[in-house]
């Protein structure tokens, strides 16, 4: 409990939101690895989830891939490349192998997040959109990606959360930027408010992050299926109350959902 109350202490303290290693520089520092390596990791493997999810080709090379990269250890991939990239005549200061480490754990998640959106969606409606004539960059382009986008985001959510939580790795570098400064400059001093100072303050950066995600993940829902939804939702709610809890479908629940795969093809 002291040890909290000394943290707080110092994250409060004016003297550390001052000059070039307080606390508003960290965070954006924090913030700018963060978003260059979910950027980079978007580029690499949205496209290549898209293609997947889209062909239905290459997913279990990609299962397996993405399996294996989960499994490498970030700070041992950070020190091997780390020694790799000095060999290429990169300083010892130099952010590569740091990014490029990161980007290695943030591309899984948004690798399954792409080709999981896509191959959630129902395949009749794909053969509807086919049906009123789309091409398949049509189809792409207003059906497909639409509808993954909640899925899609949430693979990004998922890749901007391991990737603040595991930039602390950054500040093994030398002089590497972000708020893993804060854990490893108190460590050997022994100055623990400072450590748990700075995990605080990486622990509210990730919940604020996974806040905003989570708002976006439900805005990106396309309104025709929110709508729906709620239709199917009550209509189930109003059957379930009644006394007839038969298996027949209910009309009202097949009309909606005709016009849900309807609302996903219907061009501008």
């Amino acid at each position: 409990m002291i040890n909290f109350l000394a943290a707080f202490a110092w994250i409060f303290d004016p003297a550390h939101w001052e000059g070039p290693g307080g606390i508003p520089v960290r965070v954006l520092q924090h913030l700018a690895v963060t978003g260059l390596t979910v950027l980079i990791a978007c580029v690499i493997a949205i496209p290549l989830g898209l293609l997947i999810g889209h062909t239905g080709k290459g997913r279990e090379v990609a299962v397996a891939i993405t399996g294996a990269l989960r499994a490498l250890p970030t700070l041992g991939l950070l020190s091997l490349l780390a020694l790799i990239t000095l060999g290429w005549g990169f300083s010892s200061t130099s952010l590569v192998p740091a990014i490029t480490a990161l980007v290695v754990l943030a591309v899984p998640p948004v690798l399954a997040g792409a080709y999981g959106g896509v191959e959630a969606i129902d395949r009749q409606t794909i053969d509807a959109a086919r049906a009123v004539g789309m091409n398949e960059w049509q189809i792409l382009g207003k059906v497909e990606i639409p509808l993954a986008l909640p899925l899609m985001i949430g693979g990004v959510r998922s890749a901007v959360l391991q990737t603040i939580a595991t930039a602390t790795v950054v500040a093994f570098l030398t002089n590497g930027p972000g708020l893993g400064r804060y854990i490893l400059d108190g460590l050997p001093v022994r100055d623990y408010a400072q450590m748990l100072a700075g995990s605080i303050i990486i622990i509210v950066l990730a919940l604020l992050l996974e806040g905003v995600f989570s708002l976006l993940q439900r805005a990106v829902v396309p309104r025709g299926v929110q709508a729906t939804h709620t239709r199917v939702d009550e209509t189930r709610g109003h059957a379930t109350s009644g006394g007839d809890r038969s298996t027949a479908p209910d009309p009202v629940v097949a009309e909606a959902e005709a016009n849900m795969q309807t609302a996903a093809y219907r061009t501008d």
